[in-house]
């Protein structure tokens, strides 16, 4: 129980990567708050972080709005006494072209992805640093290393989370606060599955988008198989231990990018 007496929160943590995150950091010996825009889905995140002996809670937040984002951090400290781990996984897709995507789609995407990085840590960073202790963990994607068509302006907030930690861990370096992005591969969730979703995306004449999904695991992944929300959790738990390792943007993506 290496994170035994620390207290982890995690935005975006009702479902998918989040969750996953969550139920690891639990796992390891940590208190879980868990944020969401849906409160409800981040109940029964908190109930399970509960199930395995942790303290949890649940809170809403919208990322993108600093009132919201302050509003939770100082509730997060109000309830669990401390703050040692954020992990700031809240963010939004959507799938289209350059030319299909409206300045509307580009702003939201930038708003929550990049801005909600930004407010996020910023609010973090303010009680961390009297403290002299704090991991943050960006949740930024191989997407924010490699452009991928069809999100262009996805890949260009995932690269922005990546900078942004990268410059912020060096601000912060002699303060007893790492800053790290974690970046996910090609996980079964909503990126990619669905008919909406990638696989359903770039389905090849007479393929169904399960088959599509296949055939991306096994062309584009050296290991031949997606990664999971729980492989996502591992490297979070190993970056809220690792005491000298910040600015870096370390991917869970089967080889991927190699």
């Amino acid at each position: 129980m290496e994170l035994e007496g620390k207290t982890a929160l995690v935005t975006g943590g009702g479902r998918g990567i989040g969750e996953g995150v969550a139920m690891a950091l639990a796992k390891a010996g940590a208190d879980v708050m868990v944020a969401d825009l849906d409160v409800e889905i981040a109940r029964e995140t908190a109930t399970r972080v509960e199930g395995v002996g942790r303290r949890s809670g649940a809170f809403q937040v919208d990322v993108s709005d600093p009132a919201s984002v302050n509003q939770l951090i100082d509730s997060v400290v109000a309830d669990a006494g401390q703050l040692d781990i954020a992990v700031n996984n809240a963010g939004v897709l959507s799938i289209g072209s350059v030319d299909e995507l409206s300045s509307d789609d580009w702003d939201w995407i930038m708003k929550v992805n990049a801005k909600g990085v930004f407010l996020c840590s910023k609010a973090e960073l303010a009680v961390m640093r009297p403290r002299r202790f704090g991991r943050i963990i960006n949740v930024a994607s191989i997407a924010g290393k490699v452009g991928f068509p069809d999100l262009s302006h996805y890949s260009a907030s995932k690269f922005a989370v990546i900078g942004f930690t990268n410059a912020i861990a060096k601000e912060v370096a002699t303060e007893g606060v790492t800053v790290n992005a974690l970046c996910p591969g090609i996980v079964g969730t909503g990126m990619w599955r669905g008919e909406d979703g990638l696989a359903g995306r770039w389905r090849q004449e007479g393929e169904s988008e399960a088959d599509s999904w296949e055939r991306h695991q096994k062309t584009l992944l050296p290991q031949g198989e997606a990664q999971t929300p729980e492989d996502m959790g591992q490297l979070a738990v190993y970056l809220a231990a690792a005491e000298h390792v910040t600015g870096q943007a370390m991917a869970v993506d089967g080889g991927f990018s190699l």
